[in-house]
């Protein structure tokens, strides 16, 4: 399952739990810029989604971040009304004012408060709640999953984005350090992950069985579908700099679970001076998975 997005935080949101120290609004460009960076992904789940979404009246993102994608609702159905939801104010000023760059803000709209409990202050039942990376962030899944489907209108659509594959950067063997290095930092990540997920307030463990886990919840018609990205060496100057910032956050926050050879390889990888950097290195791409989950609430 892809979960380098809890080092990058590609989801955008931001869940201020006791768990983790991030200042999400200082990292409110680096969530742009990584959001930006897949836009084709989401462009793609978007179009997907609009083919059973019709002519929706209310969108909501649920752990909207800084509104890249938010936007990219109100952009593709310009009949609706989006509202940003996340519990980081700055993030939200910065979603309407790219709303309002993009000629959309007089459809767009924020409220700041934690997930699920700031779902309760919406005035109207959505037609289509989203929740991009921001489910796993929640102690208990089941009982999130159950809030957001009650604040959907009748016939209104639930669509989660979770799980997929995790990105690739690098061939496997990369011509310094012992090949297959993204491997062993993906198992690395799935302990880190784990321990994340076991930390949270009120954590309740559950097989991720997002389909069954959504009917759970009361909702019927459930699909799944996979979204790629694929962006081809040699990277391009943002490609590169999204590759450089995963690996970062690797070794910062799962460094310690590496042997010495791999954290030496590491840091060769993120030393600008050094050749075989990512920062020069030719054979540097972005190919990775996401997986989006829906259900409908029952008319």
């Amino acid at each position: 399952m892809a979960h380098d997005h809890d080092h990058d935080h590609r989801h955008k949101g931001t869940h201020t739990h006791a768990h983790t120290d991030i200042d999400w609004a200082e990292m409110a460009d680096h969530l742009e810029s990584q959001a930006e960076l897949f836009t084709p992904l989401y462009e793609n789940a978007l179009s997907w989604l609009g083919k059973e979404v019709t002519e929706p009246g209310l969108i909501v993102d649920a752990g909207s971040g800084p509104g890249v994608v938010s936007c990219l609702f109100a952009e593709v159905f310009p009949g609706a009304r989006v509202l940003a939801v996340d519990g980081s104010a700055p993030l939200l000023d910065r979603a309407l004012a790219r709303a309002e760059r993009l000629g959309v803000g007089d459809r767009f709209g924020v409220l700041a408060g934690e997930l699920p409990g700031a779902l309760d202050e919406l005035d109207y039942p959505a037609d289509l709640l989203w929740a991009g990376h921001a489910l796993h962030h929640l102690g208990d899944q089941r009982a999130a999953l159950t809030a957001f489907g009650e604040r959907l209108a009748p016939g209104g659509t639930l669509a989660i984005l979770e799980g997929g594959l995790p990105s690739r950067f690098l061939p496997r063997d990369i011509g310094i350090g012992r090949p297959g290095l993204q491997a062993r930092l993906d198992a690395v990540q799935e302990e880190w992950f784990e321990q994340m997920r076991t930390d949270l307030p009120g954590a309740v463990a559950e097989a991720e069985d997002w389909p069954a886990l959504l009917n759970s919840a009361g909702l019927k018609h459930t699909r799944s579908r996979s979204f790629l990205i694929d962006l081809p060496a040699p990277a391009s100057d943002r490609a590169r700099a999204y590759a450089t910032e995963i690996l970062t956050r690797f070794r910062d926050t799962i460094g310690d679970g590496l042997d010495a050879d791999d954290r030496a390889t590491l840091d060769r990888l993120l030393d600008p001076a050094d050749p075989a950097s990512v920062h020069r290195r030719s054979d540097v791409f972005v190919l990775g998975a996401r997986t989006v989950h829906t259900a409908v609430r029952p008319r």
